[in-house]
Order: structure tokens, then sequence, then C-alpha cells
């Protein structure tokens, strides 16, 4: 507790934070990262292929949708081609059904391979703690040791597991949506990127705040971890009780908890204004890309229908892995 503590146990921690705060370079951390991940090389190698074939099934039913509208609806000769459109219905169908098993599968994969490396980094860092000098457990206060334990590791793997292939899909998704906009119509692809460049320049600044909340806000779990540990171990309640402390340790844990309420307010807020903007921009391209396909038929560019609705439904489909994308970057 605060008012028990050696001269050494509060500059220990805030030095250990500092280190933390600077983010240090890791010797080979690539190449140990990949150690994680070694046993589990066959179920990786299976969830990339999945993610690459779902991400590429995303992106295929708008393509069909304009076959359905200038083939099958819209015909030049003016009638509707009914088993053309019946063939293009039931095809977008089987993609629909195939992309929801894949994703199924590709959660299963993820789900199993990240958590049995969540699994064995908390037994390579508990024998890495069961190793330290005596000095150590001295020196670092018990809260903190098991918030690394239960808290970070888990929050490591879900960045090694899930965070990662979701990037990967929305990265391939975003990409071939951007190839299947160029194929449809490289004037409205234009149109529709035209403001990209301003969204990742905000992206990068609004992800430079979040950083730094982030890292005050596992700071003040870590701090909320260590003052529960202290106060309620047996030895914690009986000092407690012996000095008539109670009062005092209520209020330094009251404190931490206003500053972790505070804290985990202004992270989720942080990048609210920024999506907010993101979303308004992605919602109100489809009505720009209307008035220029208008002036684009007026000047005499052959742009039908269906290129006009598979387009707007390859840009709305590219909101979310895009959105994913950028909160990513944020977080």
């Amino acid at each position: 507790m605060s008012w028990m503590r050696g001269p050494h146990g509060s500059g220990d921690i805030d030095s250990q934070r500092a280190a933390n705060a600077t983010a240090p370079t890791i010797p080979n951390l690539y190449r140990r990262t990949a150690a994680l991940f070694a046993p589990h090389r066959l179920a990786l190698t299976v969830t990339i292929v999945l993610v690459l074939i779902g991400a590429g099934l995303s992106v295929a039913p708008p393509l069909l949708t304009k076959q359905a509208f200038d083939v099958g609806l819209f015909p030049p000769s003016g009638r509707p081609n009914l088993p053309v459109l019946v063939e293009l219905v039931l095809l977008m169908i089987g993609l629909w059904v195939a992309s929801a098993a894949l994703g199924v599968w590709q959660t299963y994969l993820t789900a199993t391979v990240g958590n049995r490396v969540m699994g064995a980094l908390r037994i390579r860092l508990f024998g890495h703690l069961q190793s330290m000098e005596l000095a150590f457990f001295t020196r670092t206060k018990t809260g903190v040791i098991q918030s690394r334990l239960q808290n970070d590791v888990g929050g490591v793997a879900g960045v090694l597991s899930n965070t990662i292939s979701s990037v990967i899909g929305n990265t391939v998704t975003v990409i071939a949506a951007f190839v299947a906009m160029l194929v449809l119509s490289w004037q409205l692809t234009i149109v529709a990127l035209i403001l990209l460049p301003a969204l990742v320049m905000a992206q990068r600044k609004v992800g430079q705040v979040r950083a730094r909340i982030a890292t005050k806000t596992q700071e003040s779990l870590s701090e909320m971890t260590a003052i529960t540990q202290e106060a309620l171990s047996v030895s914690g309640i009986l000092l407690a009780k012996s000095f008539s402390q109670q009062h005092a340790e209520i209020d330094r844990y009251s404190t931490e908890n206003d500053n972790q309420i505070s804290l985990q307010v202004r992270q989720q807020m942080s990048g609210q204004w920024f999506f907010a903007m993101v979303t308004i921009f992605l919602s109100v391209i489809p009505a720009v890309i209307y008035l220029v396909a208008a002036w684009l038929i007026t000047g005499g560019v052959d742009v039908t229908a269906g290129t006009v609705v598979a387009f707007t439904t390859v840009q709305a489909r590219l909101m979310f892995p895009l959105l994913g994308l950028l909160r990513v970057a944020l977080d």
C-alpha cells in the first residue's frame, strides 16, 4: 500500500512505466513472433488462403449485378432475359453462401491459433518469472506482475492473431474493390478516391493521440490491479484495520477508478469525430457518383445503368473493410 511502501517501490514502478511508454526496440522481434506461430503453420496457411478467397468472393457479386442489369433485366433487345437472370441470381446466392461458410471456418481457425499462442505466451512468461531473482519481486508490485501475465498477454495474442487476419482480409478486400471499380469505370473511381489522401493524413494525427491515451489507460489499469492486490490481501486488510486506513485505501482506489473512467471515455471518443467524417464521406459518394455518371452520359461516355449500380454496390462494400483498416491503424 502507498503508506507502507519501501523507498524503492514507487521509483521502480515509475521507471518501468517510463520504459514501457518509450516503446523500446525488441531484438529479433519478428523472429521471436514467428517462433510462436511456427507450430501452427498449417492452420495459418489455410487461414490466409481462406481470407484471400473470401475477399475475392466479396467483390464478385457486384460485378455479377452489372451483368444482371445490362444483360438480364435491360438487354439490348428490350425484354428481360429470364434464363440469364436466373443463372446470375443463383450464382450470386452461391457466392454469398460460400463466403459465409469460409468466414465461419476462418473464425474457428483464428480463434484456435490465437488461444493456443496466448497459452504458450503465458506459460513462457510464467516460467520466466519463476527464474527471476528475489530482488525483482521485492521491487515490483504483485499486481503489476499479475496484470502483465493476465491482461497484456491476452492483448498481444489478440493482435498477433485476430488483428493480423483482419488486416490481411480487409487489405485484400480493399484492393479487390479498387480493381473492380477500375474495371467498371476509371472516371468514377477517380471521383470516389479524390478525398482519400486527406483522410489518411487525418488518421495519422488521430492515431498519435489515441496511442498516448491508450498508454495512460493501460498504466492506470495496472495501478488499479496493484491497489486491489495490496488492499484486499490478508496482510493488506490487517494493516489497514490496524492503522485505521480503510478510508484512505477507499479514497486511493476511488481516485484511480475515476482516472480510469476518464481515460476510457477519452479513448473511446478520441476517434469518433474522425470516423463520423469518414462515414459521411463514404455515404455521400454514391449520390456524387450519380451526378458524375449523368455528366459522363451527357458527354457521350458509355455508362450503363448496370455499371452505376454495380459501382455503388462495390463502393458500399468497400466501407466496412476500409473503416476496419483505419480503426486498426488508430488502435
